[in-house]
């Protein structure tokens, strides 16, 4: 089993930035792929980024692209979501998940999902 517990999220006003830190415990994840998603009230969960287990492939959607950055460390257990000129169609609940790729991972298909933490973004 593995538990994930996401932190960082924050009311911050638009073109600011916030990052997003998630922590692995009961089970080391150098062996997966790795990914955060977020949902808004009223809308469906939304893939935002993936890397796989050594941070060599990574993918994001493109509402992102350019603006996050995701990352990971292995020794740490953790993986981080920096995200820079955030939008007021950011706001959402952030959560993490760890999968066997990053391709299943982008279709949703994650092993273990985490609790979220809520970004807020003001205009």
């Amino acid at each position: 089993q593995v538990q994930l517990v996401a932190s960082g999220g924050a009311l911050v006003q638009a073109g600011g930035s916030l990052r997003l830190s998630c922590i692995a415990s009961g089970r080391t994840l150098s062996t997966f792929a790795m990914a955060w998603f977020r949902q808004a009230p009223g809308k469906e969960r939304e893939f935002v980024a993936a890397i796989d287990w050594s941070g060599d492939i990574i993918h994001y959607v493109d509402s992102v692209q350019g603006r996050f950055t995701i990352s990971r460390d292995n020794a740490k257990n953790t993986v981080d979501l920096q995200m820079d000129s955030l939008k007021p169609e950011d706001t959402a609940v952030y959560f993490c998940a760890a999968g066997g790729s990053v391709m299943a991972l982008t279709n949703g298909r994650g092993d273990y999902w985490g609790q979220g933490t809520q970004v807020t973004v003001s205009s």
